[in-house]
């Protein structure tokens, strides 16, 4: 092993010497050279970002921004978020989703949006069947949990525990609609 060490070490130390004298400029390194590794610290995943780095989730992202939530949702929550497909959105009566996205009806989105969002991070192991939440629009959701299919309000969650710096994303089938 160590015959293994020295050899691998004395064929790097030739291939330096090497790639240095072919080189046409001086063999002495210069300042300008030398190459500084700078950690880029990564920034952090909201639960916004879940959803615009989600090809599934972009009718949730343009309703989000059309209500003006981005800014909110992306703050220090933490939030979690019951967030409906694409397919969701197309399963409500014509017209549905193009309505709420009228500026004239910002207030209706907003309230929809937010009836998906509960404060907290709440995980899928912290639900528990016939547990109650209170979302940010103050109405409430029901949990069901059976044969292991967990529900919000008969929207099934089809994937669970999306998690971002700010919270948590679980995926749902459906949209809620508050009362």
């Amino acid at each position: 092993m160590n015959l293994l060490r020295s050899l691998s070490l004395t064929a790097l130390c030739g291939a330096m010497f090497f790639a240095v004298s072919c080189d046409n400029k001086s063999s002495e390194v210069t300042e300008e050279e030398v190459v500084e590794v700078v950690e880029v610290e990564e920034t952090p995943t909201t639960v916004v970002d879940i959803a615009v780095g989600s090809a599934d989730h972009t009718t949730l992202v343009a309703a989000v921004s059309a209500a003006g939530l981005v800014e909110t949702l992306s703050g220090d929550g933490p939030f979690t978020v019951f967030a409906p497909t694409n397919d969701a959105f197309a399963a409500l009566p014509a017209g549905t989703v193009e309505s709420l996205l009228e500026e004239a009806n910002k207030d209706q989105l907003t309230a929809v949006l937010t009836y998906h969002v509960v404060a907290g991070n709440v995980l899928s192991g912290d639900l528990s069947d016939g547990q109650v939440v209170t979302t940010l629009n103050g109405q409430t959701l029901t949990v069901s949990i059976k044969d292991g299919k967990v529900m919000i309000n008969g929207a099934t969650v089809v994937a669970a525990d999306l998690a971002g710096s700010n919270g948590v994303v679980h995926v749902i089938d459906s949209v809620l609609l508050p009362k």
